[in-house]
């Protein structure tokens, strides 16, 4: 694994990106490793000043693309997040992950939260975990138990296609607001 230090004068890199950063170099490097042959890969991340850089490369078959399975939810995962993601393959030599995630949310406007499905209590819990908030103040702040918390986030993120918490509030965006049901 290398991490290339950011400049003195740069800009720290937000929880959110790189949160969402780890779990989708987690999900490349078993994708990679569930490959027949794969001995070794490597993780290298960057930083521009406007995007997170992930480079993933192993020394397996050359056969990885963008509708190997396993890839394919990674992709979508990234375009959520309005960054880049492309494998370059070569048979025989190993395949190679480019991923480029924004510093920040993405300009254009997210579908409607309408647009989700959600329910107004999904809706309310999205709102608290949009800002952070965890799961006994969110069931404090709604009257509701942490075990109800727990079903309502996993269907938000189940429908709003997310994998994390982190996630979520990168859909949702800084600008985006949830209006919570009462």
């Amino acid at each position: 694994m290398q991490f290339i230090e950011p400049p003195v004068n740069g800009r720290a890199l937000p929880g959110e990106v790189a949160h969402a950063g780890r779990a989708i170099v987690r999900g490349a490097v078993l994708a990679l490793v569930d490959q027949p042959g794969v001995a070794r890969v490597r993780v290298q991340w960057d930083c521009d000043g406007h995007n997170l850089l992930i480079n993933i490369r192993d020394d397996g078959p050359g056969d990885l693309s963008v509708e190997t399975p396993s890839v394919r939810h990674l992709v979508a995962r990234v375009t959520a997040l309005d960054g880049d993601f492309h494998v370059d393959a070569t048979p025989g030599w190993g395949s190679d992950i480019s991923v480029s995630l924004p510093l920040d949310p993405p300009s254009s406007a997210i579908a409607p939260i309408a647009g989700w499905g959600l329910t107004a209590r999904e809706r309310a819990v999205l709102d608290l975990v949009a800002t952070g908030a965890r799961n006994r103040a969110i069931a404090d702040a709604l009257s509701i138990s942490e075990n109800t918390v727990k079903f309502h986030v996993a269907n938000v993120l189940r429908k709003m296609g997310a994998v994390n918490r982190a996630e979520l509030a990168s859909l949702v965006g800084q600008n985006a607001v949830v209006t919570p049901a009462t």
